[in-house]
């Protein structure tokens, strides 16, 4: 695990950062969560729009961004840390004690600069390390635990419906050859048995950029907390509690704009059924329209290119 000196080493900028806390609609005395923390970009914003009396829970799965978190706000009272998956917000809250509901639920998708950066995570392709992927490394299977045993069919379903790779069974069956022979161990040995088999290069872009972005959310059941969070949210937000949502994957913003939409949407009754207008109110109102980083935040940060915001509020009382 990195030391407090070693996390000052690994920059992160956060994307959409003002966008994002100006979307949680911060009150002074408010209770919010920071459910993917990285390296804090936005809990500070947070901290610096609340009050004496405000809180702010961070979660995260990776042990070293969660120790970044309790060195960095150690002495501050508002803030309290828990390592996990935001899928199971509603265990958090009740560990650190807050029991009467949220203002404010911020998740920031996917993989932060931290991990890409570090060698050592196995996250990128550009750099060698343990063949690893986990946000979490002391929970499930590394990605070359995952690769070994999985069946052909299972690697090409994954790297086609979360990489979206159109090479995915050719990829698959380099994959499953080489893992048969003796498997494969570090980051660069996949990026360059992808690399060799991919017959169509992409300009501008690693041949193996796809297939490490499906093994990724695979390995840490990405799609799986998100949906389970989204529903998670509705029981934990207060009335006009504020639901920010940033992806970077088109998977993420599909399941997040449809789920935001569904909660939305009021339920169709049959004309003329007595029902009053509070009893089929949906559960939540839409926030203006999904955004995306300026050009300006791109030219700085090229990997804001792909984010996408969405913003929903609670219209009643806790579901």
């Amino acid at each position: 695990m990195a030391t407090a000196g070693q996390h000052s080493a690994w920059q992160h900028e956060t994307v959409l950062l003002a966008e994002a806390v100006q979307a949680l609609n911060i009150k002074p005395s408010g209770l919010y969560v920071d459910g993917t923390y990285g390296r804090g970009g936005h809990a500070d914003k947070i901290l610096s729009q609340l009050g004496n009396n405000g809180r702010l829970l961070v979660i995260d799965k990776d042990p070293e961004a969660i120790e970044d978190a309790r060195i960095k706000y150690n002495s501050d009272k508002r803030v309290s840390t828990w390592q996990g998956s935001f899928r199971d917000v509603s265990a958090a809250l009740a560990a650190t004690g807050i029991t009467d509901g949220i203002d404010g639920l911020l998740l920031d998708l996917g993989v932060s600069s931290p991990q890409l950066d570090d060698a050592r995570r196995g996250f990128s392709f550009m750099r060698d390390g343990a063949l690893d992927m986990r946000m979490n490394p002391a929970v499930g299977d590394s990605a070359a635990q995952w690769l070994q045993q999985a069946s052909e069919k299972e690697i090409a379903d994954v790297l086609w419906h979360y990489g979206e790779e159109r090479f995915a069974k050719r990829i698959a069956r380099a994959i499953s050859l080489r893992c048969a022979q003796g498997g494969l161990a570090t980051t660069l040995e996949l990026a360059g048995l992808i690399a060799a088999v991919v017959p169509k290069k992409e300009a501008g872009k690693h041949p193996a950029t796809r297939s490490f972005q499906a093994i990724r959310i695979k390995v840490n059941q990405e799609l799986e907390d998100v949906q389970e969070c989204l529903r998670n949210a509705l029981t934990c937000l207060l009335p006009e509690g504020r639901l920010v949502v940033i992806s970077f994957h088109s998977l993420e913003d599909r399941m997040v704009k449809h789920f935001m939409r569904d909660v939305s949407t009021p339920p169709r009754l049959p004309k003329g059924l007595p029902v009053m207008d509070e009893a089929v109110q949906p559960k939540m109102r839409l926030v203006g329209k999904a955004v995306k980083a300026s050009a300006q935040e791109v030219a700085v940060n090229a990997r804001a290119r792909s984010a996408v915001m969405r913003v929903a509020q609670m219209n009643g009382g806790i579901a």
